[in-house]
C-alpha cells in the first residue's frame, strides 16, 4: 500500500510541476504589444535635454523612462509625478513637447 501511495503522490508532483510551468509560461509570455517593435532608450546628451523639456513641462518628478524613435513622437519621456501618477511627454527632434496625456499603459 505505501508504494502506491508514494506512486501516486509521485503523480500529483509531476502534474502540478507541469501545470504550474504551463502557468508561467502564459504569465512571461506577450505584453501585448507589436511583435517586431523594441523600446530603444534615449542616450547621451539626447537624454538630458529630452529629460529637462519633459520635466519642465510637467514642472515637476523624476523621469522613469524614456523611448527614441516612439510610434507617437520623435522622442517619450515617461515622468512620475510626485503624486505617483505618471506622464508620458512626447517630444520632436527639437525636444520641443508635442503632447503630453497619463500614461495609459497597463504594464504596472
Amino acid at each position: 500500500m505505501k508504494r502506491r501511495t508514494a506512486l501516486t503522490t509521485t503523480g500529483v508532483l509531476a502534474v502540478a510541476v507541469v501545470l504550474s510551468g504551463g502557468g508561467l509560461a502564459l504569465a512571461s509570455g506577450d505584453d501585448g504589444g507589436d511583435p517586431g517593435e523594441t523600446e530603444t532608450p534615449i542616450s547621451g546628451s539626447a537624454l538630458a535635454e529630452a529629460s529637462d523639456a519633459a520635466l519642465a513641462h510637467t514642472g515637476e518628478g523624476t523621469v522613469t523612462a524614456t523611448e527614441v524613435g516612439d510610434e507617437e513622437s520623435y522622442y517619450e519621456v515617461e515622468v512620475t509625478l510626485n503624486d505617483g501618477s505618471q506622464v508620458d511627454v512626447q517630444l520632436d527632434e527639437q525636444f520641443q513637447v508635442v503632447d503630453a496625456a497619463p500614461d495609459s499603459s497597463t504594464d504596472d
